[in-house]
Formats: structure tokens, C-alpha cells, sequence
């Protein structure tokens, strides 16, 4: 039942940001606003903040790991960048005609207190757990990781529009919506996964917390870089 209650919660949050909020606003209030009632339904499960991974021990383990994974990423994306080929995966228009408040807005609140914040409590936190607790870790990944992947299917949607990349490799029209989405789905379930096991590892939600974050803000970041420093030709 308190299962249930997490995934109307999340699909209510879903529909919200991606069909019937607008404004850069609304977005970050509707993330804490479901956060916050997602943490109700954890204590109500009787979930401690060391089994969500936020206790004392598990902050300080987070803390030490988010340094590593966030220069982990840039690093990465910065070898991306050297490549011309790799440059086309960053030229998003999500992030192309952003001004530089827009950016810093996108950087440090609206993706940490927005998407991150809520991302993680989620499907790496409250879920994880709950399921977790009743069959074990294998299953808690699995779940956790499909229902993210699901999660991203109304977002993902407009990626061939925006995203210049994804638009050479599965095309822009109406038709190609479909295979565009259920990849990206497919990637979501997968990174999941990923982030899942970053949580056991730690035992701190922070830990997976800072490299979604370090992904989609030094992402932002570099894809308005790129399109003032790299424009296309």
C-alpha cells in the first residue's frame, strides 16, 4: 500500500512538470513539494534516515565520494569535448539560447533542488529502501531502476527536437519519436541501475545524489559553452 502510495505520488509529480505546470518556478516547487510528502510516506513505512542514506555516517560517506564522481564527470565530459565528433552530443537546445542567470539558475537550483532533490529521495532513496527492506537489494535495484527509466518517457519525448546528436542517430519527425523514446527509456532503466548500485556501495544517498547532479549540471554548462565557443559551421 505505502508502495503504491510513492508511485501516485511520483506519477502525479510526472504529469505536473511535464503536461500541465509551466514556468522555471513551478517546476522546483512541484520537485520539493513531492519530495517532502514522499519523506512522510518513508516515515509513515517506519524508514530511519540511515536507512533512506541520509544518516550521520552516511553524510559523511557522501561527502567524501561526491568530490571524486563530480571531477570523475567532468573530466570525462571534457574529453568529449576535445573531439569535434563528440561536440555534437552537447549542442542541446535546452541550453543553446539560455542567458548566463538562465544557466546559473538551471546549475544551481533548479537541477539540484529541482530534479536531483527529487530523482533520488525517490527511486535511490524512499523506494530503494521500502522495497529494500520486504525482498531484498536485487529487487529494490530492478524496481527502482524500471520505474526510473519509465519515470523519464514523457520528457524524453522531445529529445530528437532538441538534442543534436540524438537527432542524427534516430531523427527529429513525428515517426521518431517512438524509437527515440523507448532508448532513452532503455538508458534511464540502465543508469538506474548504475546509480542503485552507487547507493549501495556508499550507503549515502548523497553519492549518487552528486553524480546526477555533476551529469545534468556540468551538462547545462558545457552545452552552453560549446554553442558560443564551438558554434556550428
Amino acid at each position: 500500500m505505502r508502495i503504491v502510495c510513492v508511485v501516485v505520488v511520483l506519477t502525479v509529480a510526472n504529469l505536473l512538470n511535464n503536461w500541465l505546470v509551466r514556468g522555471p518556478y513551478a517546476y522546483v516547487v512541484t520537485c520539493v513539494t513531492a519530495t517532502a510528502v514522499l519523506l512522510l510516506i518513508a516515515r509513515w513505512d517506519g524508514l530511519t534516515p540511515a536507512d533512506l542514506g541520509l544518516g550521520a555516517a552516511g553524510v559523511r560517506r557522501g561527502l567524501r565520494w561526491a568530490p571524486v564522481l563530480a571531477g570523475a564527470v567532468l573530466v570525462v565530459f571534457l574529453l568529449v569535448l576535445a573531439v569535434p565528433a563528440g561536440r555534437e552530443a552537447f549542442r542541446d537546445a535546452r541550453a543553446m539560447d539560455l542567458s548566463t542567470a538562465q544557466l546559473l539558475w538551471r546549475v544551481l537550483v533548479r537541477v539540484p533542488l529541482g530534479t536531483v532533490l527529487l530523482e533520488e529521495t525517490a527511486f535511490r532513496g524512499v523506494l530503494w529502501a521500502m522495497i529494500r527492506r520486504r525482498h531484498g537489494t536485487a529487487w529494490a535495484t530492478a524496481v527502482s531502476s524500471l520505474l526510473f527509466g519509465l519515470w523519464h518517457l514523457l520528457p524524453s519525448r522531445g529529445l530528437g527536437r532538441s538534442n543534436t546528436a540524438v537527432a542524427t542517430a534516430f531523427g527529429s519527425g513525428s515517426a521518431d519519436v517512438a524509437p527515440t523514446v523507448a532508448v532513452a527509456v532503455v538508458a534511464m532503466v540502465a543508469a538506474g541501475a548504475v546509480l542503485c548500485e552507487l547507493r549501495r556501495r556508499s550507503d549515502s544517498l548523497l553519492a549518487p545524489a552528486a553524480l546526477h547532479w555533476s551529469i545534468n549540471g556540468f551538462g547545462y554548462a558545457l552545452a552552453w559553452a560549446t554553442s558560443r565557443w564551438w558554434p556550428p559551421a
